[in-house]
């Protein structure tokens, strides 16, 4: 299936590329979420009157973006949960628990923004967590879990 990007999608495209997905990712998850229209001959010629329209709001959620980078920066989060003598959790810390956190702080983060590659954290300590806020934006922020 071939799909024209309305804006930029990681690892696979930025802005009015033209890309060949399988159809039930452009399907289910690229056209639904307004990220991709299919490329037939009217959508093009859409896509390409409307091309300033789509590049100023790309520019303004990067820009966006950027700004809340800013506000994360060096930020850091202290979150108390029950362990054990030896430092183990009873349960684990998520990328909810994480972003209610943050929120709480007055920087407001959601839990699809919380990337942790090596799962939840299950054990007290300082760790560091990514947080995506665009297809091109990462921030890494200081977690510290410390026992009840």
């Amino acid at each position: 299936m071939e799909l024209i990007l309305l804006q930029n999608v990681q690892n696979l495209g930025g802005l009015g590329d033209r890309v060949k997905v399988k159809r039930g990712y452009g399907r289910n998850y690229l056209m639904p979420q307004g990220m991709a229209v299919p490329a037939t001959a009217a959508n093009v010629e859409m896509f390409e009157a409307r091309r300033a329209e789509f590049e100023a709001r790309a520019a303004q959620a990067t820009g966006d973006a950027q700004a809340r980078a800013a506000t994360l920066e060096d930020a850091m989060v202290t979150i108390k949960a029950n362990a054990s003598a030896e430092g183990k959790l009873f349960g684990s810390v998520g990328p909810r628990e994480i972003a209610d956190a943050f929120t709480a702080i007055g920087k407001p983060v959601s839990n699809s923004e919380v990337v942790m590659p090596e799962g939840p954290i299950r054990q007290v300590g300082e760790f560091e967590v990514i947080v995506k806020l665009h297809a091109t934006i990462d921030q890494t922020v200081k977690v510290v879990v410390v026992a009840e």
